[in-house]
Parts: structure tokens; sequence; C-alpha cells
């Protein structure tokens, strides 16, 4: 390992990951609790040859990483809440015309408004359902600022590979508290690079022409091919289709790209899984608690486990199933009305025995929150 040591924010953390995977190119408009994302970026990027820019508002936030990404750059934006929802067009836009990007989400408490100093994680729905139409969409977290790095690092490489949106959901109590990272030698960790057209200049270029692998070599836009890029259904040219079949093929390809790949794209960590009687399953800071509450639990002889889940969507069903097959009963911790809960209900074999333990306040959930409705389920026998 590298002796690149720091004592960062989860936010420093995510802008050291894009920089790691090659960012070359950001946009963004300063919103709490992501704003050190962009004040960050707003120095480093250009002592590295890349380019910042503050947008006017959200909206052209993401409009611009969207025309950074057709020129060959590695683009991300950064957001919360309200910004977030604005963007929501534009990401449906970049589903469409398959534009790698990256979306940073630090959630705070919503709707509207709502807690813009507080812990949320209010958006997880809003991130597979934000945007009109039917699309799939990659969607990663993480708990401690060391996962950040890496899971900032795999949603470059998603972008890239599948040449779509990656949204990467963090929360502001991760976002905004300090720990140690250590930054990774340059080549221990796997960073895709663009995958560009070897076509020459006078051959005629498909842009939305998949190879064999289902992947789709790009052509930087104004170089050296001329093509179309629209939010239109389109055919293989770019151009605006409404041909059946034509708007078929393309829809199953937007979904199944994604969808049949759910097991490359699965991000998961277990916590004292080998022989849990109850399974606690969480994510982002949530999950620091769940952890420290298994730990705790299991120094009494409790047989309690966590499934930290780093990938949200697609969401990991068999994954989730397959983790909680033996389980007595199941306790999903999360700072929302149930949003993950109803996803596992969905995968699990019995879901009655799916339970919630939440906070939906703009509070961090504790271990003590979590514990008193697992004496709960453990006093109903579940």
């Amino acid at each position: 390992m590298s002796e690149k040591i720091r004592f960062v924010q989860g936010n420093e953390a995510c802008v050291e990951g894009a920089l790691y995977a090659g960012l070359n190119f950001f946009a963004g408009y300063p919103i709490t609790p992501s704003t050190e994302i962009a004040e960050h970026l707003s120095y480093r990027l250009p002592q590295g040859g890349g380019k910042f820019i503050q947008m006017e508002d959200e909206i052209a936030s993401m409009c611009a990483i969207i025309g950074a990404s057709l020129t060959g750059h590695k683009v991300m934006t950064a957001t919360s809440g309200p910004g977030f929802s604005l963007k929501q067009e534009a990401i449906g836009y970049a589903c469409m015309a398959e534009i790698p990007c990256v979306i940073v989400n630090v959630q705070r408490g919503g709707p509207s408004t709502g807690n813009p100093t507080h812990v949320s994680q209010g958006d997880i729905m809003q991130a597979r359902y934000g945007t009109h139409g039917d699309h799939s969409i990659i969607a990663l977290t993480a708990s401690n600022h060391q996962d950040v790095f890496s899971m900032t690092v795999d949603a470059f490489n998603f972008a890239e590979t599948y040449r779509t949106p990656v949204i990467l959901m963090l929360d502001e109590a991760v976002g905004h508290m300090r720990e140690k990272l250590q930054i990774p030698e340059q080549d221990e960790l796997e960073v895709v690079s663009r995958l560009r057209t070897s076509l020459g200049k006078d051959v005629d270029y498909h842009p939305y022409l998949p190879r064999e692998d289902g992947r789709l070599p790009m052509s930087d836009f104004g170089a050296e091919h001329r093509y179309n890029v629209t939010g239109l259904y389109h055919d293989m040219w770019g151009f605006p289709s409404a041909n059946p079949t034509v708007v078929n093929e393309l829809l199953r390809h937007l979904v199944d790209k994604i969808e049949n790949n759910v097991h490359a794209i699965t991000r998961y960590k277990e916590h004292y899984m080998e022989d849990a009687r109850y399974v606690m399953i969480s994510y982002g800071s949530a999950a620091r608690s769940a952890i420290h509450l298994a730990e705790e639990r299991r120094r009494r002889g409790e047989r309690i486990g966590v499934l930290e889940l780093q990938s949200l969507w697609p969401f990991p069903c068999e994954v989730v199933r397959e983790k909680c097959a033996k389980a007595r009963g199941v306790l999903v911790v999360e700072m929302n009305m149930g949003q993950v809960m109803a996803q596992v209900k969905a995968c699990v074999d019995k879901p009655r025995r799916v339970f919630l333990a939440n906070r939906f306040d703009g509070k961090l959930i504790t271990p003590h929150d979590i514990k008193r409705l697992l004496r709960v389920i453990q006093g109903r026998g579940v």
C-alpha cells in the first residue's frame, strides 16, 4: 500500500477517488452538504490540467458534464436533495443518449428544503425512479472513507463500461465526518478508460452499434466523426426514430446492459454473517451503527450479522435472498421511511420476518435505536 495517508472528510475522500479514476471535468453548484466536493475540486482539478466550472444552477451543471463527456472527458457533478431533483431530466437524457457521467448526491433531509445540514437517506427511490420513462440505473454507496474512495472509482468504471450515468449516494454524516484515508498506488485499483472507436476519419461511424461484448465505442464529439445525439428514441446512427422495432430494441438495450450484469455491478460487505441467526441489512452511515451493535451483542453470545449494501441499484436481490435464507429475522436499518426495506421484503422468502429500524428526523440512527427493536423481534421468536 501507498504511504499516502490523509485525515479527511468523506467529501474529500470522494474527490481523491474521482481524481484517481481520471476525472478531468467538474461542473457544479454549491449546496449543503456536498459543497466541499466542489470546493476541493476548484483548486485540485486545475493543478492537474483539468477543468472546474461553477454553473448558474444544478440543471446547467448536469448539462455541462453531459457535453464535456461527449467530447471525451471523464466527468462528475455533486449535489444534494433539491439539486438532485433538478438534475433528473438531464439524467434521463444521459441514460437515453448513453453518456458516461458520475453524479454524487450527498443526501440531506427532505422533501423540499427539509433539513439542509442534517443527515438522511431519503433519496434512494429517487435515484432509481427520479427520471421519467423506463430505464435502469447504477447507484452506489459507502459507509467509511476508504470505501467512499473505492466506490467513487467504481462509479467511474461503471459509467465508462456501460455508457451510463452512475449515481453515488453518500449522506451528510459520511460526507462531513473525518477519518483516515489511505490512498492506493495509481495501479493498485483498476481504472477503466474510455473505449474509443478505432475507425478512421473517413469510415462510417455508428455511435449506437454495440460490439459483441455489448460495449459501445465512442468518438469524441467534434473530432473525426460527425454524428447525431438526441434524447429521442434513435437508430444506430443517432437519428430519431418512431419505428416500433427500433424503439423496442433500444429500450431493451438500455435496461438489459445493466440488469443483465447485476453480478458484475453488485458490491456488498459481510460482517459476522457466518452463523448469524438475525441479520441486519444497512448501508451508508447507518451501517456503522448496525456494525457497532452487532459487535457489542456478539460479545454477549448473540449471533447477529450485518449485510452492508454498497450497490443499491440494480438492487442485489439474489445476494439478499441468499444471505437471509437461514435468518430467524431480518432488520433493515436505514434513515428513511423504509425505502430499502420494501426491496428486501420483495426479495426474501418470508417477508413477514423483515422489520425496519429507522430514523428520518435528521438525526443519525444509533445502536440504541436499533437495539430496542432487535429485542422485540428476538422476544417474538421470529
